[in-house]
């Protein structure tokens, strides 16, 4: 029988050390429900609790698209459902 070589050591990246990579830089965060917020993250916890700065936050009513741009907000975990880094596309941001 012939022998194989392992496989090669793949390298793994931990969701949390991901977001921990985007401190600093900017953000896109999709909550359950009907809002967004596209920040500057400057931090986070072990329950994804999150600091954003200069932040737009998004909020799809019936009636359309309200944004408002807040200095600063404190994000809790479990009503993030999406993070996405780098934000979205600017063509996109400005919908």
């Amino acid at each position: 029988m012939a022998e194989t070589a392992p496989p090669a050591a793949v390298s793994q990246l931990l969701p949390l050390e991901l977001v921990d990579k985007c401190i600093g830089e900017r953000i896109w965060v999709i909550m359950k429900g009907d809002k967004e917020l596209i920040g500057t993250l400057r931090g986070f916890d072990d329950y994804v609790n999150m600091v954003l700065d200069d932040v737009t936050e998004i909020d799809f009513t019936p009636s359309g698209t309200v944004k408002t741009q807040l200095d600063q907000i404190l994000l809790h975990g479990s009503n993030i459902a999406m993070l996405v880094p780098g934000g979205p596309d600017d063509d996109e941001e400005e919908k």
